[in-house]
């Protein structure tokens, strides 16, 4: 069995207390007690600090776009929907730039574990406001505070009909590893907003800001009722849920697709004589 240590990749270079390390040591934790070998899984990333993820894990790795992780999950689902496909991305990575991928990926339920470093700020860039930033908060680059109302995945994931949609806090790892361990057992889409300090850049929603305001939601909650799921997501500000907000069993895209539903591409005869006369009609 394999144990933390066997997933470890480069040094870190984030920030010293960065919420990172948090998310880092319970997806550690969470694979191992799943018995998910490194060559078991690919992990797709996009840009920014959340970007850097599988550089620090041992895994198959792929580092694409900003905003663009979702696109090339799908395809590497669709190509072997046996391997364990999971993005990872940032609030600005994927409410912003890939806002439009993350709501097709949930429309279509393609069974990908996407976990989501929410900072509510860009950190790579230096601190520029994100879709989640709060409204009126001042950054570098919005000395006149925020206008935008601030994004809620958690509303937004539940109004999609998402598959698996819940909330964690990087300040409390063994709470995260139970919802990185349900993202990942979940079949179909699963998001894992998960609320991470920014140390440097984000001195507003700190490790005791939060603190503060996140509970873990009660074990009688019933995350499939999507009436309760749905005031539950809206729930922000004094108190903040963390937990399964919601879930559905709905079919998964491979399973709709009768090329793959049977035996994953990679892994299907290739006819070559096929191939040369489809080419041959672009000649």
């Amino acid at each position: 069995m394999s144990k933390p240590e066997d997933y470890k990749g480069q040094t870190p270079a984030w920030c010293m207390g960065c919420g990172n390390f948090g998310i880092l040591n319970a997806f550690k934790n969470a694979v191992v007690e799943l018995g998910i070998e490194p060559h078991q899984f690919t992990i797709v990333s996009g840009i920014g600090q959340a970007g850097k993820f599988p550089h620090y894990l041992k895994c198959n790795t792929f580092n694409g776009l900003h905003g663009r992780t979702l696109p090339v999950a799908t395809g590497i689902r669709l190509a072997n929907h046996e391997m364990l496909t999971i993005a990872v991305a940032g609030d600005g990575d994927c409410y912003g730039e890939g806002g439009n991928h993350l709501m097709h990926a949930m429309r279509r339920n393609v069974n990908v574990k996407l976990f989501v470093h929410d900072n509510q700020i860009y950190g790579l860039t230096k601190g520029q406001a994100s879709p989640t930033s709060p409204e009126g908060m001042i950054t570098r680059n919005q000395p006149f505070g925020v206008f935008s109302e601030q994004f809620n995945p958690m509303a937004f994931a539940v109004a999609l009909d998402c598959s698996f949609a819940a909330r964690g806090f990087a300040g409390d790892m063994e709470h995260l590893k139970g919802l990185i361990k349900a993202a990942i057992n979940n079949k179909g889409f699963s998001l894992v907003d998960i609320l991470q300090p920014c140390v440097t850049f984000n001195k507003i929603n700190t490790y005791e800001w939060y603190r503060q305001r996140v509970y873990r939601i009660e074990p009688e909650y019933n995350p499939e009722d999507r009436a309760a799921a749905f005031k539950r997501a809206l729930e922000w500000g004094e108190r903040i849920p963390i937990g399964i907000i919601y879930k559905n069993n709905r079919q998964i895209l491979e399973d709709r697709i009768p090329a793959i539903k049977d035996l994953p591409l990679v892994r299907q005869p290739l006819d070559k004589a096929k191939s040369d006369i489809t080419l041959k009609e672009f000649y």
